[in-house]
């Protein structure tokens, strides 16, 4: 489970301010309480991580596409900020201190980073799907890393 990709030299602003934090904060309500549902206009899972300095448990809502077996696929994009989104960084520092609201359940579930074929074959599902993606992977210098999300055995 390697985390590491490294901050881009160039990309565009990443998203922040109150604004973004508000927003957030209502989406992550919003897709709990309907039990699950779309952000902007992509299926969407509340991520729920715990802060790397912190220890405070952080929930953002990310798109998400399936993956293999059950699992559930993210690119932490930023937007295609130079940066990656504060939730790698938390993924990174606890992959298996992870839960997730779809669909209706929330789930514990371990995250991994793909890396190489796997993460191409992501990639190219995921642009695919939602051609936004491309669109912030030219705007950035850094590879989107891909992460995957798989239920932790109870």
């Amino acid at each position: 489970m390697s985390f590491g990709t490294p901050a881009g030299t160039r990309g565009a602003r990443q998203p922040s301010g109150r604004f973004t934090t508000w927003m957030n904060k209502f989406m992550a309500e919003r897709l709990r309480r309907k039990g699950g549902g779309k952000f902007m206009g992509m299926d969407a899972l509340v991520l729920t991580t715990l802060g790397r300095k912190s220890g405070v448990e952080r929930s953002t809502p990310v798109a998400w596409f399936p993956g293999d077996n059950g699992t559930y696929l993210i690119a932490a994009s930023a937007a295609g900020a130079a940066g990656n989104p504060a939730w790698y960084h938390n993924l990174a520092a606890n992959p298996d201190k992870v839960r997730i609201d779809v669909d209706g359940r929330t789930l514990d579930v371990t995250a991994e980073q793909l890396h190489g074929t796997e993460r191409d074959k992501a990639w190219q599902q995921i642009t695919t799907t939602a051609p936004r993606f491309a669109g912030y992977q030219q705007k950035t210098d850094r590879e989107i890393p891909i992460i995957r999300l798989a239920a932790r055995p109870s």
